[in-house]
């Protein structure tokens, strides 16, 4: 009997009284949770409270190259995760995002940051040394001009670099 045939005869024996489409929509849900621990790296799978069976068929769900068997493997993934609370699984997803999210948005900071002193120059590192006063002024001033001036992306890459680790030592002692 194949996976489909066996979800299937799951949904219609539903003991819980839920309707089959309600029951498909659940194992989808939970293939798609699947999905998204397949694609998470192996440091970020390991803080997800997980049972070892589990764990086991992710891990095996990332070293498969075929089509066909990543998709059986992804099946089995969600039978696994039927059987257990998924809702922690989720949690721990859904802070995953939140922290990508949180990262981005400060990528878009360092940008903006960064765009503007390019644009305005003296102007605009006067707001940034302000804002950040144990910024070294000198090599942010070079960094700006060098910027400006040439058409090298290191000096662009260098001054964004700078202004993360300004912003992220700002996050760091705001938090505290």
């Amino acid at each position: 009997m194949d996976d489909d045939s066996q979800a299937h005869e799951d949904a219609e024996q539903d003991p819980e009284g839920k309707s089959k489409s309600q029951a498909k929509r659940e194992m989808h849900a939970l293939q798609k949770l699947g999905e998204s621990l397949v694609a998470l790296s192996s440091v970020q799978l390991r803080k997800v409270p997980m049972p070892e069976a589990l764990q086991d068929a992710v891990e095996a769900a990332k070293e498969m190259r075929s089509r066909g068997a990543l998709k059986r493997q992804m099946q089995f993934i969600g039978k696994v995760m039927r059987r257990l609370d998924a809702e922690p699984i989720a949690q721990a997803l859904a802070q995953f995002d939140q922290v990508k999210l949180a990262e981005t948005e400060r990528l878009h900071e360092v940008e903006q940051l960064r765009a503007d002193l390019l644009e305005h120059g003296d102007a605009a590192l006067k707001g940034v040394l302000q804002r950040f006063p144990s910024a070294d002024r000198m090599q942010l001033r070079q960094l700006v001009r060098q910027a400006q001036k040439s058409d090298n992306i290191k000096y662009r890459r260098s001054l964004f670099q700078m202004l993360k680790a300004l912003l992220h030592a700002e996050t760091d002692t705001g938090s505290e």
